[in-house]
């Protein structure tokens, strides 16, 4: 083990995988404590396994149940143990969300009773106060401030991670939460636009018009892709991208085993290999050839 600590702050499982997996996979075989907070259960994410319909929110449900076992089942491929959800399993309810037109995520007219994106934010950082002031992580991971394309849990969790971060730190505040620590690098989740617009050309050029659809290489691309001068770092997960794929895939209610993940030109690996982040608090380290940070523990 390193004296390396990471902490990852996300709004529903498999948002993990999909974002970081390579990374988590990558700083566990390199022996740094990897944590994961999720900060509800998803309980109402899309079912898309048909036996499996009735666990949903305006079924029967039970999905944040199932879903809290999807979790389970990734983060041992991936080789997280230190997992938890903000507060305990259940403080917060998964907002839901509908679509916008223009393309992006919006809160739904009508939210559950404990929505997350209604949840208190001195009350919701609190929580994660003492998980960082318990772990004493220096780096931190979470969204940006429009959780990549709207939904509200995705912004709530940046928010209250953010503040976290803050109030953590803060020497005189409830030093009954913990002992202060300041989270030395904090960042946030991005998508290259020139590796987007590059893969856009590979899959459009091999006749795939379904994976992302309604994208084009050279046209108006959605808000979670990200210029690439604003990014910092980017980590190389080709040899634990096969980990990330195997662990999104143990999210069976949410991701479909033959759609845009796992398919399209590049097979989806290639793609999903190269994990990409904005540094919006501490001193950057060395880059590598192409500019970017290859490690976030740079200049620790």
């Amino acid at each position: 083990m390193t004296d390396h600590r990471m902490l990852l702050v996300h709004a529903h499982p498999d948002d993990e995988c999909i974002n970081n997996g390579a990374t988590m996979a990558r700083y566990v075989d390199e022996g740094v404590g990897v944590t994961l907070v999720t900060c509800t259960a998803g309980e109402m994410g899309e079912v898309l396994v048909p036996e499996l319909a009735h666990l949903a929110y305006e079924e029967k449900g039970g999905l944040g149940e199932h879903r809290r076992g999807e979790l389970d089942e990734a983060m041992e491929v991936l080789g997280v143990t230190d997992h938890r959800f903000l507060g305990g399993f259940g403080r917060f309810h998964d907002s839901g969300m509908e679509w916008h037109e223009d393309g992006h995520a919006i809160p739904s007219e009508t939210l559950p009773d404990n929505a997350f994106w209604t949840a208190d934010l001195n009350a919701a950082a609190d929580e994660l106060v003492k998980v960082v002031r318990e772990v004493r992580p220096q780096v931190l991971v979470t969204y940006d401030q429009f959780g990549g394309y709207g939904h509200p849990d995705h912004i709530q969790a940046h928010r209250v991670a953010m503040y976290a971060a803050q109030l953590a730190a803060a020497p005189s505040y409830k030093l009954e939460l913990g002992e202060p620590h300041d989270v030395a690098k904090i960042y946030w989740t991005a998508m290259s636009e020139s590796r987007m617009r590059e893969s856009l050309r590979q899959l459009r050029a091999s006749g795939d018009t379904e994976t992302f659809k309604g994208m084009e290489p050279d046209g108006k691309l959605p808000p979670f892709v990200t210029p690439d001068e604003l990014i910092s770092a980017r980590v190389d997960g080709r040899a634990t991208v096969q980990r990330k794929m195997d662990a999104l895939a143990k999210h069976a209610t949410q991701v479909e085993p033959d759609g845009s993940f796992f398919s399209g030109a590049e097979s989806g690996h290639s793609w999903w290999a190269e994990e990409f982040y904005r540094l919006v608090k501490g001193t950057p380290g060395p880059t590598g050839a192409d500019g970017f940070e290859e490690d976030l523990f740079a200049g620790l």
